[in-house]
């Protein structure tokens, strides 16, 4: 076994905490992932970025900056990350999802503020993560107040850059964010000595293309009764789809799918059929941030879809790939991005006409409203989103919570009881 810790020392990583974030994932693994049943073979390839996470990817970027080339942490899906790649650095999603950040966090954030920002700040501060180590700019964007103001601090211990976000979809806002877009092309132009040609991120174009056509692909074999893969699985799989390499990623997942689709002919499932089906909506889940998951798919239910930035949001809508200019491109990328349905704009109702939409396209017993504490824009929202659902005779539950177990045992009884009545 290779070790890495001169490379994770040459990164200026504390080698002493990081031995204490990493002593935990295997058995949290382990019990989330490793103890299910009848998983898809083609989940092993999962299974070993999850148990490599901070050592063969790293690598890669390691060996990518050595030969000149800059990598690029993002926060967000806003982010377009086919400008990243056609300017010829590697894009890496940075959020972050362990309850283990949350102190360093608060060192210079307060504590009443959403756990994400608090760990992703915190994963930086405490040099225990390898990403942000190996990270030659980190981008950030006006998705709600609270990032807004941890960029700046952020900015005292890396080099950042923020994208504008507007927060309304009318004409104007489109151009405005245009216009961002061709802003953020002109900064990776000059961060990497790289033009970006129309020939290059038309290629770059295509392939998150398929990366979306992929995760879409897997996301429609849950569908099917009874489930040929968890919801667990599946959202592991687009949780490393914002870290690993984008051609790579997309064989892996194709295998998944394929596998799934087997599993559907011959009708195995990883449930029985018939067991109660949850669409989950809101907030993010970064790695490790499997919580909810495991506790309604420990309950008897199956996770079916998530309506999140880390569920249909990131995959849904592709880029128009007939634009021959750099203009037509950065226009098709303003318009597909755009149409991200994030709680931030205002009027939102897109975002409900995706739930509504979703719950019939997978057959949802019941949805689950996901809120991380203190994340003011979703749990606002909430209230249109449960009158939407309670006017269609949907079942709605919300959950708000944050990275740790404190809360883990009243959330099961308060899932349990909404499986008995969905039941």
């Amino acid at each position: 076994m290779t070790d890495y810790r001169k490379m994770w020392s040459d990164l200026g990583m504390d080698l002493e905490k990081h031995d204490l974030l990493t002593s935990a994932l295997p058995l949290v693994y382990e019990e989330v992932y490793l103890q299910q049943k009848d998983r898809p073979q083609a989940m092993e390839y999962f299974d070993l970025v999850v148990a490599e996470i901070h050592s063969l990817r790293i690598a890669e970027l390691v060996e990518h900056r050595r030969r000149g080339g800059k990598v690029c942490g993002a926060f967000c899906v806003f982010v377009p990350v086919e400008i990243v790649r056609a300017a010829g650095a590697i894009a890496v999603g940075l959020c972050g999802g362990s309850q283990f950040w949350i102190p360093d966090g608060e060192k210079v954030l307060p504590r009443n503020l959403c756990p994400l920002i608090k760990a992703s700040l915190g994963a930086r501060l405490s040099g225990t993560c390898p990403y942000f180590q190996s990270c030659d700019l980190l981008i950030g964007e006006t998705t709600c107040d609270g990032k807004k103001k941890a960029w700046e601090v952020l900015g005292e211990f890396a080099p950042v850059y923020v994208m504008d976000l507007p927060q309304m979809k009318r004409p104007q806002d489109l151009a405005a964010w245009r216009k961002e877009i061709e802003l953020f092309l002109a900064m990776m132009e000059e961060l990497t000595g790289c033009r970006v040609t129309p020939e290059r991120l038309a290629e770059e174009i295509r392939l998150q293309n398929r990366l979306r056509r992929a995760l879409e692909r897997l996301y429609r074999a849950r569908k099917a009764d009874p489930v040929p893969v968890s919801g667990k699985d599946v959202l592991l799989v687009t949780q490393v789809s914002f870290y690993d390499d984008p051609s790579r990623f997309i064989e892996k997942t194709e295998a998944v799918a394929a596998e799934a689709e087997e599993r559907i002919a011959s009708g195995r499932g990883v449930f029985p059929s018939g067991a109660p089906r949850i669409l989950v909506t809101g907030t993010p889940m970064a790695i490790p941030n499997w919580k909810l998951h495991h506790i309604i798919e420990t309950a008897g239910a199956v996770v079916i879809c998530e309506e999140t930035c880390t569920g249909t949001r990131f995959f849904e809508h592709q880029v128009d790939e007939s634009g021959q200019t750099l203009e037509e491109q950065l226009q098709a990328l303003a318009e597909r991005y755009l149409k991200i349905n994030c709680s931030c704009f205002t009027p939102n109702p897109g975002r409900i006409d995706d739930i509504l939409r979703l719950v019939e396209e997978y057959r949802a017993d019941g949805v689950i409203y996901y809120n991380l504490q203190f994340c003011h824009g979703y749990a606002i929202e909430y209230y249109a989103v449960e009158k939407a659902l309670k006017a269609r005779g949907i079942p709605v539950m919300k959950v708000e919570t944050d990275y740790s177990e404190e809360d883990a045992g009243q959330l099961r009884t308060r899932v349990e009881a909404f499986l008995e009545m969905l039941r």
